[in-house]
């Protein structure tokens, strides 16, 4: 398969969210007091949320500056690529890039939700959340279609609202929710407690797909004190090895036989491992009579029909796909992150397929088919297979001028005053 050819699907990219995304969505008897982007006192946005910080607009959204620039620090609206908070502008870069559809996870609210979450006012909260899922699907998704999979949070505070706003996105469309990977790692019950099985039940019910992206579950992890930036970076592939242990000795997965998870930012290169080590420890160790798997099924078994996990760039496991199982494979852009393949996705990801050896169809599976199963979502609904290829997506990049050279965020801050003043 030509570079051309391909179709991308992400399953993990990031929102920047901008500062006017309640307006439209906040209920009118609370929108005085909906979450607002304001400067702090050094100049610097943040958001401000029932009187408190709750969170800044970007961390680590780096997208197009020079290498030197990178860090994980709170990143000003108008130092970032316009791609990063205005949508317009993303669809312009996804062209770019080859990419059809991504699937893209909150910043400021916490990637599953978690800073808008903690707020302590539970209505107000229960209302701007609401809000954020009306944005991302009315607003974000429903003004791109087809260039945006939808992905809401919940008020998991409350399992009663988490449940009634689960089956209300669902009507509205959206495909999926995104759950802490490790609650208990932020003060919440397990997985395994049974305090998650009404939400599990209602996403059963309605169709949609639970995602886990890494983060709080890094909390997991004692690091010395000398730790860097560095020890996160390498350890997320370790954090999903154990919230999928999690999973897997819940008991949740037998409890409901619908249930399945998509992981996202842990890579795909300790699924082998993880398979290996846990069907011998089904039957080396079953003096433990571990009975949480479903009836019959051997974990890798289990693996296969339940769990979808991405990766950026992961040439040695890809050779061993069919180890994990190639329906298990999807691929992510992750952004505007320090980790993402943007804007040489298509060439990155053709050669690490094909020096892996993949064939014409896996290569499908694991750039579009498998998200597409996965999350019962029609990538062609709105575009035609024939345009949503790299090749002519990057066509109409070319036609529409789009920028993707190196600029520095001085120079973005730079036009962004430039614009304000004209």
């Amino acid at each position: 398969m030509e570079i051309n050819d391909m179709i991308l699907l992400s399953i993990d990219d990031h929102t920047i969210e901008p500062p006017n995304m309640f307006e439209k969505t906040m209920p009118a008897k609370y929108r005085d007091e909906a979450p607002k982007l304001v400067k702090d006192a050094d100049g610097k946005d943040m958001w401000v949320f029932q009187n408190e910080s709750i969170g800044v607009p970007g961390l680590s959204a780096v997208a197009s500056w020079p290498k030197e620039e990178w860090d994980f620090s709170p990143t000003d609206l108008s130092e970032m690529r316009p791609g990063c908070y205005d949508f317009d502008a993303r669809v312009a870069d996804m062209d770019a890039n080859g990419m059809l559809a991504g699937m893209n996870f909150p910043t400021f609210a916490g990637f599953a939700g978690t800073h808008l979450a903690k707020m302590p006012n539970q209505e107000l909260t229960a209302a701007a959340i609401s809000a954020y899922n009306d944005w991302a699907i009315d607003e974000l998704a429903g003004s791109h279609p087809g260039r945006f999979i939808p992905l809401g949070i919940l008020p998991f505070f409350d399992i009663d609202r988490a449940v009634k706003e689960i089956h209300r996105i669902a009507e509205k469309g959206c495909v999926a929710v995104t759950l802490p990977e490790a609650p208990y790692g932020i003060g919440l019950p397990s997985f395994a407690s049974g305090h998650f099985d009404p939400i599990f039940q209602a996403i059963c019910d309605t169709g949609l797909t639970p995602c886990l992206h890494i983060g709080g579950a890094f909390g997991l992890l004692q690091r010395p004190a000398e730790a860097l930036s560095d020890d996160i970076i390498m350890l997320a592939p370790q954090v999903m090895t154990v919230t999928t242990t999690d999973i897997f000795l819940s008991g949740i997965l037998r409890k409901f036989p619908d249930l399945r998870f998509a992981l996202s930012e842990g890579g795909i290169g300790w699924v082998s491992f993880f398979l290996d080590r846990f069907d011998r420890h089904m039957t080396n160790q079953s003096w433990t009579h571990l009975d949480k798997l479903p009836p019959g099924k051997t974990p890798t078994e289990v693996w296969r029909e339940r769990f979808l996990a991405c990766f950026i760039t992961d040439p040695t496991a890809l050779r061993l796909r069919d180890r994990m199982g190639v329906e298990t494979i999807a691929w992510e852009c992750d952004y505007p992150h320090s980790d993402s393949t943007w804007p040489f996705s298509p060439e990155l990801l053709h050669a690490e397929l094909v020096q892996a050896g993949c064939s014409d169809d896996e290569i499908d599976a694991i750039s579009w088919k498998n998200v597409a199963n996965f999350f019962r979502y029609d990538p062609f609904e709105h575009i035609a297979k024939e345009e949503a290829t790299v090749g002519a997506l990057r066509a109409r990049a070319v036609a529409a001028g789009v920028d993707t050279s190196e600029t520095s965020k001085d120079e973005y801050k730079r036009r962004a005053l430039a614009g304000a003043n004209a």
